[in-house]
């Protein structure tokens, strides 16, 4: 009986969440190692779907970069990065849109659907989802990597609200020239279009740490640029922040940054106080 009772008293200490969350949208950002987990991938579809039963609009978008590592290791095409972004000529963007608007979509609406949701699968070239233009790298020719320009949220909107849109970060320029989305950038941008409640990034890491090492709880867009500065903050984790920023001062209300590899992170990061990764707020 004591068991029944605890798992009761979990329940209820989530209510008060569910009642302030309820009709409110996420955006989640999905990769990273649990891309290529299927326990962990279908144990995400399952906490998303509890979600979505209890009332919260779910959105999510998703990378892919260890798969699309994968197979262009097959393919014998060279891997290379620039300051977080991928270096994508036309060979290597072949594949990540395979790779993202093939395999890794499908297979997230396919385990959508298997579990007793219902799931829509789009890439930014969808109804022009995603409008985007080529990044300039400086010196650094980046390739077919787009910025997001712009966000058209009609599609999104017109789709039955019993469906959880599952977004490929795939666009193409004015003249139609396939690109390559950052991840972060595109839910970032889909987050403020729609005004949304939370975006949520799952990564690789707990969130942000100090110098110390030490996760930080909760921090600030004033806070993080100085981490950046001072080389707290580095590597690949630059642009991620930096779309974390776009998305707050854009509106989006609160912004984390959790560790996908931790069964329901999603759960504890939303249905518990202190929650389990960075929270960010303006």
């Amino acid at each position: 009986m004591e068991e029944y009772i605890k798992k009761a008293t979990i329940l209820l200490e989530a209510l008060p969440y569910i009642q302030k969350f309820t009709s409110k949208t996420f955006v989640i950002k999905f990769g990273g190692s649990i891309a290529v987990d299927r326990a962990l991938m279908e144990s995400f579809i399952r906490d998303i779907i509890l979600l979505k039963l209890i009332g919260i609009n779910i959105i999510i978008v998703h990378g892919g970069g260890k798969d699309i590592d994968v197979l262009l290791n097959k393919l014998d095409i060279g891997i290379k990065f620039h300051k977080g972004y991928r270096l994508t000529d036309k060979d290597t963007m072949e594949v990540v849109e395979m790779v993202l608007s093939g395999k890794i979509n499908k297979n997230l609406v396919a385990l959508i659907n298997k579990f007793g949701g219902q799931a829509c699968g789009l890439s930014g070239k969808d109804g022009n989802l995603i409008s985007a233009a080529r990044v300039s790298g400086g010196k650094v020719d980046l390739g077919f990597v787009g910025e997001v320009k712009s966000i058209n949220k009609k599609i999104l909107l017109a789709l039955d609200p019993s469906f959880i849109p599952v977004i490929a970060p795939v666009s193409m320029d004015e003249e139609g020239n396939t690109l390559n989305v950052n991840a972060d950038f595109a839910a970032s941008a889909i987050a403020a279009e729609l005004e949304a409640e939370k975006l949520i990034i799952l990564s690789d890491r707990d969130g942000l740490l100090n110098v110390e090492n030490n996760l930080i709880p909760s921090t600030t867009v004033a806070d993080i640029k100085n981490m950046i500065k001072e080389g707290i903050i580095y590597g690949g984790m630059i642009p991620k922040t930096n779309s974390c920023i776009d998305a707050v001062k854009k509106g989006v209300k609160k912004v984390h940054i959790i560790n996908g590899s931790i069964p329901h992170a999603v759960l504890l990061e939303i249905f518990t106080e202190k929650g389990i990764g960075t929270q960010i707020t303006d």
